[in-house]
């Protein structure tokens, strides 16, 4: 038996070993002096990076263009996922099949070829390619992820309670407001972050539907053909220091409500 446990914490140790493996590169190489444009092979340590992270005036650019299109679209998606995850679970609606089937849809077709369908509507409708057209297409693919999660949430509370306050003379906006969104506030939240890690992550639907504009992926890809300088890893870093420090913060917020 100990043998079996010893086993199964030696191969999680190395799953997870190799699953966090390219994540401890990107920490270690922001800490590297590289030797020509690509930053590539250690040389040796150096602060250096770090005392000048925003060096690269086209690297700070696509990284303000993700966060700006992650943090508008993650809003759009959520509160639309949320008003259509309310429909769902509250009314019957005729073809709701349908409808749960259409929101499940985006989930299992390959990114390809949502990336094309949206790249051929905005040829279609003579959308020029930028800023809008990304947040169009990120907005929906992040509905999705939205929508189901806002859904799942809404399954565990007991609808009960907004008839209560109702019933004690509460207006449906006000109940709604004082009992069923602090009681969905943790669903909004795992909505909004997992929408916001998507966008900010995403690179075959905006390649597409960019045009001139560059998000922080497609930035990272361009990179290979010219220069991977040491900030890169840098603000990826921070990004990751960021982003952890947050779902530590939902996780909190979840355990307290």
């Amino acid at each position: 038996m100990r043998i079996g446990n010893a086993l199964l914490v030696g191969v999680a140790a190395l799953a997870y070993g190799v699953l966090f493996a390219p994540i401890a590169v990107i920490v270690v190489f922001g800490f590297n002096e590289p030797v020509g444009r690509f930053n590539l092979i250690w040389q040796r340590f150096t602060l250096e990076n770090w005392l000048h992270p925003l060096r690269d005036a086209a690297l700070n650019q696509a990284l303000a263009n993700s966060l700006a299109l992650a943090l508008a679209a993650s809003a759009i998606a959520t509160v639309l996922g949320g008003l259509m995850a309310l429909a769902l679970s509250r009314h019957r609606l005729r073809g709701r099949s349908w409808i749960e089937m259409l929101l499940v849809l985006p989930l299992t077709s390959p990114e390809v070829v949502l990336a094309t369908s949206l790249l051929t509507l905005f040829v279609q409708t003579n959308l020029p390619r930028g800023f809008g057209t990304l947040l169009i297409a990120h907005s929906l693919f992040c509905l999705s992820y939205a929508g189901l999660t806002l859904k799942a949430r809404l399954a565990e509370m007991d609808g009960s309670l907004e008839e209560a306050a109702m019933d004690l003379g509460a207006r449906p906006l006000r109940a709604f407001r004082l009992v069923t969104l602090p009681l969905i506030a943790p669903g909004l939240l795992a909505a909004f972050l997992l929408s916001f890690s998507l966008s900010l992550d995403d690179y075959i639907i905006s390649m597409f539907t960019a045009g001139e504009t560059v998000t922080l992926p497609l930035y990272i890809a361009g990179a290979f053909q010219r220069e991977i300088s040491p900030q890169i890893h840098v603000l990826a870093t921070m990004v990751l220091v960021v982003s952890v420090a947050l779902l530590g913060l939902s996780v909190r917020g979840g355990r307290s409500a």
